[in-house]
């Protein structure tokens, strides 16, 4: 073991496991039980109270690093000070104090060029074989010098009104001393996305490397790689996950200068409600010894998971290493990058299936980031709601969302790429019902295959955007929406009132962008 002083960190009289393997950690979490194991041996824990995100408690400290290159929106990226950072720092390193904790090194970003080391102090065992599965990971042997310091205690709640939180749970982002505190919330996926809000900061102001929140994979012969851009629950890790191409990563990634995609992450963290062998089989064959599983229910009187069963949440998870999955692209980068796909859940039901962006129409709506935020995913969700998630990734993006877009921009002026937008969402009139994931798939497959580059396309009114009249393997009906709906005067009308929505949510950018963003934008006639 590699012996190092908690006491450098402020705490005291604590015992500490390094390092430990993810069949150590799961033999202690049930020993603890803090967890159960299930029919075929894979971990399965409860996360407490916060089954998913909660966005409006995430906080970064306002100092002479972030002040003036932050977007202080209010929403997601709200300012805390630094001298009740300091107070609450010292808080919560006195709560850890005495306990014995969890220590990882691990780091992200499977381009060395660009390796971010962090150093973890976990509460709780299960929080540490989270970070062992999503980072990339050393040995036990390995000393490294950390860049950024994770401290992680969900049972430790905030004093709101001394402590200058929202409420008892939070997640903070301190860049001047680079490290990052989350209590209050047992849910693994803060964790996940306060290194990756962190990423989203430092890489396109220090690398020159622009953000993303995507999946990405890499086709096995012709070598060409495609981007899947969406927030959770709008298919990236379930369509990028294709038996026919190597994964790259299934949730984020990095675009460098010298047009190399690489994935931040070492593992993934995918939704599993419903999942099948046959719908996600890559999926499916990763839910073994060694992944965890979070907010499940078993089926009565046995340590069978019931995948369909969503008492708990429609949030349900499970995290495992890359290495699960059998057909990964090997050092997770890539580069000739030919397709972008944005994913997007449309609760209007008016959306085509597949349509094909100009650059004006790629950046518009890149920056507005249309979908909804899918049931369970952040806290209180409870059905898809319609939004706008600024770059696909709102809640993660610390800059101002133009200057994402803009490096996007520079990608597409530089590269022949074909931006596409694809409706994972609702389609017809009412309730409408959800796309079909094998339509889905067929239809990315045409474009990934050259065959949508041949067939014959038609403008959609009012967003203008170009849609194909045919694309082998699908029915003709479903690719313009206008054919799925009995009353064409209540869809004309829908039409209109989304595209309403998109004219008046860009208004919050319209001073920043230029013609080559705005005259992406919808035309009401």
């Amino acid at each position: 073991m590699i012996s190092f002083s908690l006491e450098n960190y402020g705490i005291l009289n604590s015992s500490y496991n390094w390092q430990l393997t993810p069949y150590e950690l799961q033999k202690i979490i049930i020993q603890k039980k803090m967890g159960i194991e299930t029919k075929s041996g894979v971990l399965a824990i409860n996360t407490g109270f916060f089954t998913g995100r909660s966005p409006k408690d995430r906080f970064i400290v306002k100092d002479s690093i972030t002040e003036k290159k932050v977007w202080w929106d209010g929403k997601f990226n709200q300012s805390f000070d630094s001298n009740k950072f300091d107070k609450l720092h010292k808080k919560m390193v006195q709560y850890l104090s005495g306990k014995t904790l969890y220590i990882r090194d691990g780091y992200l970003c499977s381009d060395k060029r660009y390796q971010l080391n962090v150093r973890s102090i976990s509460e709780y065992p299960w929080s540490d074989l989270f970070i062992h599965n999503l980072f990339f990971r050393f040995s036990k042997l390995e000393r490294i010098y950390p860049d950024w310091l994770l401290l992680c205690a969900p049972g430790f709640q905030a004093n709101p009104i001394q402590d200058g939180t929202r409420n008892k749970n939070f997640s903070i982002l301190n860049f001047s001393k680079k490290i990052i505190l989350i209590g209050g919330s047992g849910y693994t996926g803060e964790i996940k996305k306060s290194i990756f809000s962190v990423l989203n900061f430092i890489l396109p102001m220090y690398k020159n490397v622009f953000p993303m929140h995507c999946s990405a994979n890499v086709g096995k012969h012709k070598k060409d790689t495609a981007l899947f851009f969406g927030l959770s629950g709008t298919g990236k890790t379930t369509i990028s996950n294709d038996v026919n191409r190597n994964l790259v990563g299934d949730d984020e990634h990095g675009w460098t200068c010298d047009n190399i995609v690489f994935n931040f992450e070492g593992g993934c963290y995918a939704k599993i409600l419903g999942i099948s062998k046959k719908n996600e089989p890559m999926i499916y064959h990763a839910i073994k010894r060694g992944a965890m599983l979070e907010n499940v229910i078993f089926k009565k009187k046995t340590r069978e998971v019931d995948f369909f069963n969503d008492t708990i949440t429609q949030n349900m998870r499970i995290s495992y290493p890359i290495y699960f999955i059998n057909n990964i692209e090997q050092k997770l980068l890539s580069s000739n990058i030919k397709n972008i796909f944005f994913l997007t859940y449309d609760a209007f039901g008016v959306f085509p299936p597949i349509a094909k962006l100009n650059k004006a129409q790629s950046s518009y709506y890149f920056l507005l980031g249309y979908t909804s935020k899918v049931a369970g995913t952040e806290f209180n969700i409870q059905k898809p709601k319609a939004t706008f998630s600024s770059c696909f990734g709102g809640p993660f993006m610390p800059l101002p969302p133009v200057q994402y877009t803009k490096m996007l921009m520079k990608k597409l002026d530089e590269t022949e790429i074909n931006v596409w937008m694809i409706n994972t969402g609702l389609t017809s009139e009412g309730a409408g019902h959800r796309m079909k994931l094998d339509d889905t798939r067929k239809i990315v497959q045409n474009v990934l295959n050259g065959f949508l580059s041949e067939v014959p396309y038609e403008k959609y009114p009012i967003f203008n955007f170009e849609i194909p009249k045919y694309c082998p393997g699908v029915s003709s009906n479903i690719l313009n929406p206008k054919n799925s709906w009995k009353n064409k005067e209540m869809y004309q009308n829908q039409v209109r009132v989304l595209a309403k929505k998109f004219i008046q949510h860009f208004d919050i950018y319209r001073q920043y962008a230029d013609k080559n963003i705005s005259s992406g934008e919808p035309v009401l006639e």
